[in-house]
Formats: C-alpha cells, sequence, structure tokens
C-alpha cells in the first residue's frame, strides 16, 4: 500500500486552448493526488487530456494557444503554478523532482547528440556535478535501467538503439536525477509485447528499490490491472470515475468505465464472445454540452440524464471509490 505521505495532490486543474474555434476546454476542473511510493493510472480515449493533465502539472503547455487557467497543484509541499514555467523553481522541479517519460523517446532524444551527452546534460543541469562525474553517474544509470555494455551505449546515437532501448534511456535520466515523481505517458506505444512487459517491470523495480511514485497515462486497462493500486478514468477532459484498482475491475459504476472493460479482450471465460465496441465517438472539447459529456454514447442514459447538469462525484460504495453518474 502507498506511504500516507502526500506527495502530489491536484486540485480543480483547469487548462484550456483558446482557437479559432473558440475555447477548447482540455483539463476541466481535474483532481487527483500520489502518494509517497504509489502507482497509479490514469485511464481513457486519446484526446480525454491525460496527457495535457500531467503536461500542466509540468507547466509544459505551449502557450500560446495554451494557458492554465485554474487550479492548484502542490508537489511535496511547493504550489507549483505559483512560479512562471521558466523560473529556476520550475525548472528545478522538472526533471529533479517530476520526471516525465514520454510516448516515442525518439522525438524526446536529439537524434544528433550521442546519449552520453545527452544524459550528462542532464545530470549536470539537476545535480550540479561537473562533466567528468555527470558521465560517471549516466553509465550507472543506464547500468541500472538493464542496458548492456552500458559505457559503449553513451557512446551512440539514439537511433542506433531500438525503441526498448531508447525508453530505458528517458527511464535512466529519471534515475541519474532521482526524480521523486515519474509519469510514464503511454510508456509502452510502439514497443512488441515482451519489451513492453520489460519496460513496466523495470518500472515498477524503480518504485520499489528508489521509494519513487509512478503516474501511468494509457488506454491500456491491461497494463492497469498488473501495476497500478489506483485509477482515476478520465472522458472529455474530466475525471468521471476513480478507486482502487480492484474495485474498478470488479465492480465499475460510470457506464463509460463498463465500455472500456466491455470493449477488451478475454483472457478468462467465453475467449470467443464478440467485443463490445463503444459506440459513436468523444465530443468536441469546444463545445462541451452542459449534460453529461457521455450522453450521446451510453447505453444507460434515462431521462433525468438528458435534463440534469453534468453531476459531481459521489461515493458509490467503499469511500475510496466515487464515480460522476445520475444513476449511481
Amino acid at each position: 500500500m502507498a506511504n500516507s505521505a502526500r506527495l502530489l495532490d491536484v486540485r480543480n486543474l483547469r487548462t484550456s486552448f483558446f482557437t479559432g474555434e473558440g475555447e477548447v476546454k482540455a483539463v476541466n476542473d481535474v483532481s487527483y493526488h500520489l502518494d509517497q511510493g504509489e502507482v497509479i493510472a490514469i485511464v481513457g480515449e486519446s484526446g480525454c487530456g491525460k496527457s495535457i493533465t500531467q503536461l500542466s502539472v509540468m507547466q509544459l503547455v505551449q502557450s500560446p494557444p495554451g494557458k492554465i487557467i485554474g487550479g492548484e497543484v502542490m508537489f511535496d509541499g511547493q504550489s507549483l503554478l505559483q512560479y512562471a514555467p521558466t523560473s529556476k523553481e520550475m525548472r528545478a522541479v522538472r526533471g529533479a523532482g517530476i520526471a516525465m517519460i514520454f510516448q516515442e523517446p525518439m522525438t524526446s532524444l536529439n537524434p544528433v547528440l550521442t546519449v552520453g551527452r545527452q544524459l550528462s546534460e542532464v545530470i549536470m543541469v539537476h545535480a550540479k556535478v561537473g562533466k567528468k562525474e555527470a558521465w560517471a553517474r549516466g553509465i550507472r544509470a543506464l547500468e541500472a535501467v538493464g542496458i548492456p555494455e552500458p559505457e559503449e551505449r553513451m557512446k551512440v546515437y539514439p537511433f542506433e538503439m531500438s525503441g526498448g532501448m531508447r525508453q530505458r534511456v528517458m527511464i535512466a535520466t529519471a534515475v541519474a536525477c532521482n526524480s521523486k515523481v515519474i509519469i510514464a505517458d503511454e510508456p509502452t506505444t510502439a514497443l512488441d509485447v515482451t519489451t513492453q512487459a520489460q519496460v513496466m517491470e523495470l518500472l515498477l523495480d524503480l518504485v520499489k528499490s528508489h521509494d519513487k511514485s509512478l503516474i501511468i497515462i494509457t488506454h491500456n486497462l491491461g497494463l492497469v490491472s498488473r501495476y497500478a493500486q489506483r485509477v482515476y478514468v478520465m472522458y472529455a477532459g474530466k475525471i468521471i470515475e476513480q478507486g482502487t484498482t480492484e474495485q474498478l475491475l470488479t465492480a465499475p459504476q460510470h457506464p463509460y468505465t463498463i465500455g472500456l472493460l466491455n470493449s477488451m479482450p478475454k483472457l478468462e471465460g467465453d475467449t470467443d464472445a464478440d467485443l463490445l465496441p463503444i459506440e459513436g465517438a468523444p465530443p468536441s472539447l469546444n463545445n462541451l454540452p452542459d449534460q453529461c459529456a457521455f450522453l450521446p454514447r451510453c447505453r444507460l442514459a434515462q431521462d433525468r440524464c438528458r435534463t440534469s447538469p453534468f453531476p459531481d462525484m459521489r461515493i458509490v460504495g467503499d469511500l475510496e471509490h466515487s464515480a460522476a453518474c445520475h444513476l449511481r
């Protein structure tokens, strides 16, 4: 179980993009927390706001057109949104406090610089050490994430490494900077199944052995069931259900969560049963309805869903389990 120490606390976060077609409410009143040594998952379809939420926490939203317009982000006792995105305080949090591993490491690693140069430069900035010590720490970090012949790998370019190895380099950056929180944004995208498992096991080992905390951003509920302790389900910029992994997988309450589970292939029981896709598409975030955003796709919708405003989160059973649904 997670330590009782609250490490990251996001409250009523709102981030919008202002475009020629209007305000796009990408993150719309999102609240969640992460405790010391805990693994949580944020789950939902592409475009639901998972990644933008984390970019907002780190103040990496491109402005313009993006802007954080409300909320609070408390990290290790600091209120992060009081700092300007380019301030020395915010730069100190990125990497040393919170590290983010992106979907495709090839876009995060500079293709014309060696792995060693990139890794050692990050270490020099955050650890305030010289080139020689930074290089040595980089080697140790590559070794810690299971990269063979780390001294030689420091001298190669990213394109000379496989996708799985590049992802390990990104994880090594978090190890070298001794980050307290690792945000893994779809960390297994474009990796084969075996490599996916290796990367996830590596992240979990780091959490356990170095007392780090991990946020997994994913649409893959299989990852959630194996690695996360708690889950937040997002839809159209909002969190619509939250609870322990066991609660959400065994007793989901929101129709969207139920739909996500029904659309997954079954490994047990009737494996030949047809999958039940969620019909339709998510709404446009620049034209959100006052009612529940999932209403047009909901198989369980009733009259009050069509006439009532968006429902508040409410407890559905155990204290840790809540959902934003009129039917609960």
